[in-house]
């Protein structure tokens, strides 16, 4: 069993938990993820690691809640324990050679963005930031931003947050302006990073993107988390989840992504109702 020691809520649909779990953290590295079992017979999921502390033998997740685990999981509070935390899985971010890069997060992509955008400044790397969120109301990390790079843009489609406009618009305004990045990495929804990448080969600008398809087991034995690079089929837990977005498919990887929809929003409905009955 894993403790939660903390519990904030960053925006009406977004939590960050602080977990004890030492043995995780002792070998954590940026760009890894965990997967976690709230309760037995539970569904299991990927989260990635948003921080971590050696010393104190933590892994932060930060997590949307968009299904049943995901509710499970949030009714939890700082105390109670959660019952299988696994990892670290998957490949860490790359960063070491790389002295100039634009790290790009969208959404609740901020979560995995923002550990790469802090390993990266502190390997010396100069490290600008841009983030994107729909509005004010759904901006996370943005201190913490803020505190890990020497450029920090915040985007947000209504303009209520920071510039008006989407993250695309403001890289290509630093390009344009004669910023010369070694790489890009973009993190956040789907379409979020593939015109990000479009925009970047346009520019020849290498642009690396961390995939989080379906997945199940995160060993690379159940193939939920395929998807095709350079085509090529790839594993996200154990070929990833980095990978060159040039060479995403991402129409495919897109297409995968709504095939569990309609089961997620009834299982949703059915915890919701389950909860009503306990609170009646």
């Amino acid at each position: 069993m894993y403790k939660i020691l903390e519990k904030e809520i960053l925006n009406p649909t977004v939590t960050k938990m602080v977990v004890e779990a030492p043995k995780v953290a002792k070998k954590a590295l940026a760009g890894q993820f965990i997967i976690l079992r709230v309760r037995e017979n539970g569904e299991r999921i990927p989260l990635t690691i948003a921080d971590y502390d050696r010393n104190k033998g933590t892994i932060t997740i930060i997590f949307q809640i968009v299904g049943q685990t995901t509710m499970m999981l949030n009714e939890l509070n700082a105390g109670d324990e959660i019952l299988d935390f696994v990892g670290p899985l998957g490949r860490p971010s790359e960063i070491e050679g790389l002295k100039k890069v634009c790290v790009i997060g969208g959404g609740v992509g901020c979560a995995i963005a923002y550990p790469t955008a802090k390993a990266l400044y502190e390997n010396g790397a100069e490290v600008t930031v841009i983030t994107g969120f729909r509005n004010k109301d759904l901006v996370i990390l943005e201190k913490e931003f803020e505190e890990v790079s020497h450029h920090a843009y915040m985007m947000s489609d209504d303009g209520s947050a920071g510039e008006k406009g989407l993250v695309t618009n403001k890289l290509e305004e630093l390009i344009q302006n004669g910023e010369q990045f070694d790489e890009v990495i973009a993190i956040g929804p789907l379409v979020m990073m593939k015109f990000v990448c479009l925009l970047t080969k346009k520019y020849d600008i290498k642009t690396v993107v961390s995939m989080n398809p379906i997945m199940i087991d995160g060993t690379g034995m159940c193939g939920g988390c395929r998807l095709s690079v350079g085509g090529e089929t790839k594993f996200a837990c154990v070929d990833g989840p980095d990978f060159d977005g040039h060479l995403v498919d991402f129409d495919e990887v897109i297409s995968r992504s709504q095939t569990y929809r309609i089961f997620e929003q009834e299982k949703r409905e059915e915890h919701c109702n389950l909860f009503k009955k306990e609170v009646a």
